[in-house]
């Protein structure tokens, strides 16, 4: 490994949270193991079932996890992107993965293999901690995705989603692979049912649905509207 690449690869495991604060021999150690790797638009990375032994970092593109069911169809967990990391599972036990990754556009991932990424979160409980709340919060995302599916409507569900995922401005860019067809597996919604839901919310006025982004244009009624449609 030359002296340039591994300060390129120092100074991307610094913008992980887990390693935030992590001495420079121990930085150094861990750089020496990182392996690159870049995937063409929709490839997979692993699949459900597979027996992932890396810690993955993005660098840059999007990827989304993703679940098929016995009849085929798939559903869309999360969507990740640079500067994001998945598979800490799989980095801290050695059991199947619970889903697929699927390169949404070009992706360039760093593979930090587990037992490097292990020794430096077992001499480091503040690293730990942080991958035990980053776990935890993500655990806590689809709990609150599978009570949506269960218990609210289309409509709600796509609401509370342009909410959460609006910036300061009320607007939700969409990526190149963002298509409705993408989003309606998100959502767990049939697509033909995703563009209705997406139309009513238009012409009542609370959104603006453009090529490139979705706009909130009454934030306070669209808040307003989920809770007359729930069930």
């Amino acid at each position: 490994m030359t002296t340039e690449y591994r300060s390129e690869v120092i100074e991307q495991l610094r913008t992980i949270p887990y390693f935030y604060g992590i001495d420079e021999d121990a930085l150094n150690a861990l750089a020496h193991t990182v392996i690159w790797r870049t995937y063409a638009p929709d490839s997979v990375l692993f699949f459900e079932g597979d027996v992932v032994p890396s810690l993955y970092h993005i660098s840059r593109g999007w990827v989304k996890a993703v679940r098929t069911s016995p009849e085929g169809r798939e559903h869309a967990l999360r969507f990740l992107g640079p500067g994001e990391t998945f598979n800490e599972v799989g980095m801290l036990i050695e059991q199947p993965s619970p889903a697929t990754i699927i390169a949404m556009e070009e992706v360039e991932v760093w593979l930090i293999p587990r037992g490097a990424a292990r020794t430096v979160l077992i001499e480091r409980p503040g690293a730990m901690m942080r991958m035990l709340e980053n776990m935890a919060e993500r655990l806590a995302t689809l709990v609150r995705l599978v009570s949506d599916m269960s218990l609210y409507t289309v409509e709600k569900r796509l609401a509370r989603w342009l909410l959460v995922s609006s910036d300061a401005a009320g607007m939700v860019h969409r990526q190149r692979w963002a298509t409705q067809a993408a989003l309606a597996a998100h959502l767990g919604a049939a697509p033909d049912v995703l563009r209705r839901a997406l139309r009513a919310l238009e012409e009542t006025g609370l959104i603006e649905v453009h090529r490139k982004y979705i706009r909130i244009v009454d934030r306070a009624a669209l808040e307003s509207r989920i809770e007359k449609h729930s069930g």
